[in-house]
């Protein structure tokens, strides 16, 4: 059973964070424009109402990760899933966003016509196919694949007598008090299950094939929290307090990039006053320099509170096999497991995994370039939402959506309904919009799958926001690199141009 839609302005992909947040900017900035939301699962969230595991949090201050336009009031610097969740939520409600959401809407795929100046989406909701047909399409699923963490094959898991368990699919109820946990994994899913289980598990071992740069964090915010319990509104302190921490993660990243060595050395001595004498610090001495992987965060120490206390440790090994019992390093170690947690990462894609195609030809995002890291090379009247990697998912986000509404109110001022970014050959690169120095391995195994950026800008992405907030909030929309078009009625009208630039291929 197919049903057509009524046609709308603008069409997002997307109920988690990236989407509310653009919904929102519709509605604050003005626009007037219909819109609405598909989005996959039956719950506001995305990724928040995703991942159930035990402490599941933010790895990014909430002062920053939470909206610029509407305050974070709580007063942990890092905050539980369920707490943001609840954050999505009650920003949905407040600015009329949660009417517009169509929950348990999957896409499979999306088209655009130049001829009819529309995107058509079709999306699966139940034994249905629903046909949606919009302007302008915001792209707001993140990179993440919902359907399949990213989960290796190790030799000998058949013969495990216990439990597998991958944490972005955790089991309701899972009861591991008094069980022996081997978590694998160093990142910061690992560095958050491992305290959070300790108190109830018998004991939790931590396998790594090689360390991860950890730093602690208070776990509350010093300014908020006195206010707070005083009965005093924390809200005043929101915008100072986010310059602040964007301030403080800016330096920190140029300060690991600009001096490597003595970052390390500063890292390392943090981390050994946390830690103690009696924990080897080879399992915290990274081979890499600091933000080739994103450092992880750590509230008031907890991960390396619950080393000293015993109730968990780490071994740094290669896994030989699993056995019957646990697992068998290749160094000979026998690790006892009752249950074991593969926390080994995430699975990338584009737009939840829908085909995309302009004008008949599939879309390969793999070979499109990002314009200003918001538009894709090739593809008309659509904004993909894809955050900072070194710095809060928001702050990009949010700059993303205001350039849109930018965009939107200048296209209408100016009679245009189609617009296109387009790249010259000189303007391209190879490097992953994710980066070319970072080495996470989910940014690794997501370069087949997200799109590039340029040797130069507009192309090109610096991961800055304070140079990001100008561009995005100041410049003049209209670009060389942008083409307009002012089409009057279906299949006719006219491209304008500031200055013309050679035609790039975008589409596979």
């Amino acid at each position: 059973m197919s049903i057509r839609n009524h046609q709308l302005d603008v069409l997002i992909i997307g109920a988690g964070l990236s989407g509310i947040g653009a919904a929102c900017h519709l509605v604050r900035e003005e626009t007037n424009k219909s819109f609405a939301i598909l989005e996959r699962r039956d719950a506001i969230g995305g990724t928040w109402d995703l991942f159930k595991y035990p402490g599941v949090r933010s790895d990014s201050d909430m002062l920053t990760f939470g909206f610029g336009f509407r305050p974070w009031n709580g007063t942990k610097v890092l905050a539980d899933g369920p707490s943001i969740k609840g954050y999505i939520e009650e920003t949905a409600a407040e600015y009329g966003v949660t009417s517009r959401i169509r929950f348990g809407r999957r896409v499979t795929s999306i088209s655009w016509s130049s001829d009819e100046g529309q995107w058509t989406v079709r999306a699966q909701a139940g034994g249905d196919t629903e046909v949606y047909t919009a302007r302008f399409l915001i792209g707001a699923t993140g990179y993440y694949d919902y359907d399949a963490g990213h989960r290796p094959e190790f030799p000998g898991e058949q013969d495990f007598r216990g439990q597998i368990i991958h944490p972005q699919f955790w089991p309701e109820g899972l009861d591991y008090r008094g069980k022996r946990v081997v978590v694998i994994g160093s990142g910061a899913t690992a560095i958050t299950l491992v305290p959070a289980m300790a108190g109830d598990a018998g004991h939790v071992t931590m396998l790594q094939r090689s360390p991860t740069y950890i730093l602690p964090v208070p776990g509350a915010d010093p300014l908020a929290t006195p206010l707070a319990r005083a009965g005093l509104p924390t809200g005043p302190l929101y915008k100072p307090g986010r310059l602040r921490n964007i301030l403080i993660q800016q330096s920190m990243y140029k300060f690991c990039r600009k001096n490597p060595a003595l970052a390390r050395r500063v890292i390392a001595g943090i981390t050994r006053a946390r830690v103690g004498r009696d924990i080897d610090m080879k399992h915290f001495t990274p081979s890499y320099n600091p933000w080739d992987e994103r450092l992880c965060v750590v509230p008031d120490g907890d991960f390396f509170a619950t080393l000293r206390r015993g109730e968990a440790s780490v071994v740094t090994d290669h896994i030989e096999t699993f056995t019957e019992t646990g697992l068998r390093t290749r160094s000979g170690e026998e690790i006892p497991a009752d249950i074991i947690v593969t926390a080994t990462g995430l699975r990338i894609q584009m737009l939840g995994g829908a085909d995309v195609s302009v004008d008949g030809e599939k879309v390969s995002t793999r070979d499109a370039l990002m314009y200003k890291g918001v538009l894709m090379e090739g593809v008309p009247n659509a904004m993909f939402v894809i955050g900072y990697t070194n710095a809060s998912w928001t702050l990009k986000a949010d700059l993303a959506s205001e350039y849109f509404c930018r965009l939107l109110k200048h296209m209408e001022a100016e009679g245009h309904d189609q617009v296109v970014a387009v790249a010259g050959a000189g303007d391209r690169d190879d490097v992953s919009v994710l980066g070319a120095s970072m080495r996470s391995g989910y940014i690794q195994r997501g370069d087949a799958a997200m799109p590039r950026q340029g040797k130069r800008m507009p192309w090109q992405l610096r991961n800055d926001y304070y140079k990001d907030a100008r561009v995005l909030r100041r410049e003049p929309v209209d670009d060389p690199a942008l083409r307009f078009r002012s089409s009057g009625s279906a299949g006719s009208g006219s491209e304008t141009v500031a200055e013309a630039a050679p035609t790039s291929t975008a589409v596979a």
